[in-house]
């Protein structure tokens, strides 16, 4: 893992990047985000949401990956923090004058000699999920959809799954429960059955997202499938 600081080639990464409607680049909206593949807006807020694939090599359990919403000018940590303030253990604190510490900053890298380390104000995620999850795309459920009532808000996100932990997770779409456009940190399993009883996976899911009549289209591509999820009453 290379530090932002010290290696130029490290600009702009983990970042959420506005630009205008034409191309032109405005601002770092967002940083610290090590890999935000779904994005989202949501409809009751407004705010900007991520799901987000955090780092490898740290372990079995570690580091969850998350679903959050994401303020304007927050940083979520990468690469020297996660889940707020814990420290990575294989990178020092970020450089006072560094680009991570000032995401606006010219390409070129400080002096790694005369770095000044310095601890920073980090954000927390508002929904962990398991560790290599592998959370990808995401998408807000509208109110006028056909599913009940109680989905009204809610947020949907693909689970690709774990390629490196022992035992597997992921390999499902999750719901989020949202209350007035805030998540209150949980989630539940929402389509399953992508890995059989011996542990065979077969499917992979992607992305998510809301047809015109309020039913659900999942990507998958473990078995190179589109999923129509539908609701039929009970």
């Amino acid at each position: 893992m290379d530090d932002p600081d010290t290696h130029a080639g490290e600009f702009h990464r983990a970042d959420v990047l506005a630009y205008t409607p034409e191309g032109k680049f405005l601002e770092v909206y967002a940083y610290g985000l090590r890999n935000c593949v779904g994005e989202a807006i949501n409809p009751v807020t407004g705010m900007l949401w991520c799901s987000t694939n955090e780092r490898d090599n740290l372990g079995n359990h570690l580091v969850p990956d998350y679903v959050t919403s994401v303020p304007e000018g927050s940083f979520f940590g990468w690469p020297w923090y996660y889940m707020g303030g814990h420290p990575d253990p294989r990178l020092p604190q970020p450089c006072a004058d560094g680009t991570g510490a000032n995401p606006q900053a010219a390409t070129e890298s400080p002096d790694p000699k005369s770095c000044k380390r310095v601890d920073m104000a980090k954000m927390t995620p508002d929904v962990l999920v398991q560790p290599h999850m592998a959370s990808l795309e995401m998408t807000f459920y509208p109110d006028s959809g056909e599913f009940p009532k109680q989905y009204d808000g809610d947020a949907f996100a693909a689970e690709h799954g774990s390629w490196n932990r022992a035992n597997r997770a992921g390999y499902e779409v999750i719901h989020i429960p949202m209350h007035n456009g805030k998540a209150d940190g949980s989630y539940e399993d929402f389509l399953t059955g992508f890995v059989t009883a011996d542990g065979q996976v077969w499917g992979r899911p992607v992305g998510v997202t809301v047809g015109k009549d309020g039913s659900l289209f999942v990507t998958d591509d473990g078995s190179r499938s589109v999923w129509h999820v539908t609701y039929v009453g009970k």
